[in-house]
């Protein structure tokens, strides 16, 4: 029997507009004995039964697997992955010979709050965000290899970073079904190393695939610098696009030597490329106007609201820097993937950055987290990446 959460009078209107979060302030009282990650059920005030999720303390305290009443079992989590890889199947990302990298399941952009599995060549690499889908790693990794019907050969769990740390759960990386040495998958006919070990994220920024294409298409002739480089994505893009020269630079050492090791794979002994391990506000401060082509992609600057404020500070800044950098007609290409900053406060920061530095600038293109990485439209706070692609006059 699970047990039950009633909420506060009127505080179901969130849920009947199937918003997949219940917060703390909304609970009016709960059964005895509730642990963190359990499955449990949730009442109105009024006693009707309106949604089912995982138990979490802190300030979302229920994220909602299902409005209706199911059991949670191994049958509903393969037609949850079932339906998320038919999905990638429709949009031309899954079973595609130039491409075996994708999200295949993005939390509550699949109904699956709380859970991100990207597939890597024949690995996936599951994580956890909530102690409750820690708790269901395995039988969701045993549908997981059900649902992909040959198309993995191991299981990855990767959430030793990703789960709140309060719950010490003594979670530790690895494998959970299979294993293999081999980290090289292949993006749009481009191949790189993932480092699903000790990387950020799974790994692989995975997201911004559509917006290397993108920059591809921008390169030819052109001068490159990838700031925030991590393991090369953006660069070895530029170099397939015929950019005539491209500076990598990531504060991390690991980082460089992944980006290095990539570059290798695609273009073995290309001069055109250079990596740099060093702070990007220090780079940005040395450098020269050599650049007509520059990559800004920083990681989140504000992971919470209480930061959103400096989180702006710092991106006005370093745009700032880039602008004043840039060569006349060049391209910049900005990023923020700070799910607190919305679409008009990177604008605006960027805006400010335009006019501080003088510059005359036209935006080209307006970006966003690709297909595999859907919004649920009941919850738009799952629109976390955003993007500006600008001429600079």
């Amino acid at each position: 029997m699970l047990k039950k959460i009633y909420l506060k009078k009127g505080k179901e209107e969130s849920l009947q507009r199937f918003h997949p979060w219940v917060f703390s302030g909304a609970i009016h009282h709960a059964d005895d004995g509730i642990e963190e990650g359990d499955t449990v059920q949730v009442y109105t005030a009024g006693g009707d039964f309106i949604a089912v999720g995982h138990y979490q303390i802190g300030s979302i305290a229920v994220r909602v697997l299902s409005f209706r009443d199911v059991p949670i079992d191994s049958d509903f989590w393969h037609a949850r992955l079932l339906s998320a890889l038919r999905m990638r199947i429709a949009i031309g990302i899954a079973d595609n010979p130039t491409n075996n990298t994708y999200r295949l399941v993005h939390g509550e952009g699949d109904n699956l709050p709380g859970l991100v599995i990207d597939v890597y060549g024949r690995t996936a690499v599951m994580q956890a965000h909530s102690v409750g889908m820690h708790v269901c790693r395995n039988e969701v990794a045993r549908e997981l290899v059900k649902v992909m019907e040959g198309r993995i050969d191991n299981v990855y769990y990767k959430s030793e970073t990703t789960l709140p740390y309060k719950a010490e759960l003594g979670q530790e990386n690895g494998f959970i079904y299979g294993g293999s040495d081999d980290n090289t998958a292949m993006e749009n006919g481009l191949k790189f190393h993932v480092d699903w070990l000790k990387g950020q994220k799974t790994g692989f920024f995975v997201d911004q695939r559509e917006n290397r294409s993108l920059l591809e298409r921008y390169a030819k002739g052109r001068k490159v610098l990838n700031m925030f480089c991590y393991t090369g994505g953006f660069s070895f893009y530029a170099m397939r696009g015929g950019a005539l020269q491209v500076h990598s630079v990531d504060s991390s050492a690991k980082a460089i030597e992944l980006t290095r090791e990539n570059v290798e794979l695609n273009f073995p002994g290309d001069k055109r490329h250079e990596a740099f391990c060093e702070d990007a506000f220090k780079y940005l401060e040395k450098a020269g106007d050599q650049y007509d082509l520059i990559i800004l992609d920083p990681p989140a600057f504000a992971k919470h609201r209480a930061a959103l404020r400096n989180a702006l500070k710092g991106y006005t800044r370093l745009n700032v820097k880039a602008f004043e950098k840039i060569q006349p007609g060049g391209i910049l290409f900005t990023f923020s993937c700070s799910q607190v900053v919305t679409k008009d406060n990177f604008r605006n920061a960027v805006f400010t950055a335009a006019a501080q530095a003088g510059r005359k600038v036209r935006i080209l293109h307006q970006l966003h987290q690709p297909a595999d990485h859907p919004v649920n439209i009941y919850h738009p706070e799952g629109e976390y990446l955003k993007g500006l692609v600008l001429y600079v006059e």
